[in-house]
This record gives structure tokens, sequence and C-alpha cells, in this order.
């Protein structure tokens, strides 16, 4: 394999990478808060509303918008790791 291959390879290993720990914390974030830990969410209130309800209906999709910030700075960080920026 040349080098520009293991280049491209290694690039594409840490992208994957980072691409399965932010769609893990989303999980956790709407199938687990909204979800699996509902009922000891509930026990907290959060603007009135109970908070494993707000993670349902509100908290994952405001995760979700912020998790592809850190998607963009981590991949603004990786193509300069690597060469492939702009």
């Amino acid at each position: 394999m040349s080098n520009k291959q293991q280049h491209a390879s290694a690039y594409w290993k840490e992208n994957i990478k980072y691409l399965v720990i932010l769609l893990l914390v989303w999980f956790v974030v709407s199938f687990g808060c909204g979800i699996l830990f509902r009922e000891e969410l509930d026990t907290i209130r959060l603007g009135g509303f109970k908070l494993g309800f707000w993670f349902a209906q509100q908290g994952s999709i405001y995760v979700f918008v912020i998790l592809i910030f850190v998607y963009v700075r981590l991949m603004n960080k990786l193509d300069k790791k690597y060469g492939y920026d702009e």
C-alpha cells in the first residue's frame, strides 16, 4: 500500500471513529433519555415539563443540532491534520 493510500485510510478510520462516537451520544440522548431513563428523569422538571418528556420532545433535537456543529469542527481539524483542507 502506498503512502497516499495509508494517509487516506488513516483519515477515514479517524472519520468513522468520530461518526460512531457522535452517533452513540445521539442514541443515548434520544433513546436513552427519552425512553429508557424516562421514569428517572421525570422526577426532574425543566421549564414546568418533566425532563424525560422534554428530552423526548426537544432535547434530542437540540443535541442533534449541537452534534452537527461538533462534527463540522472535528472534520475541519481532521482535514487540516491530513492536508485535505482548501
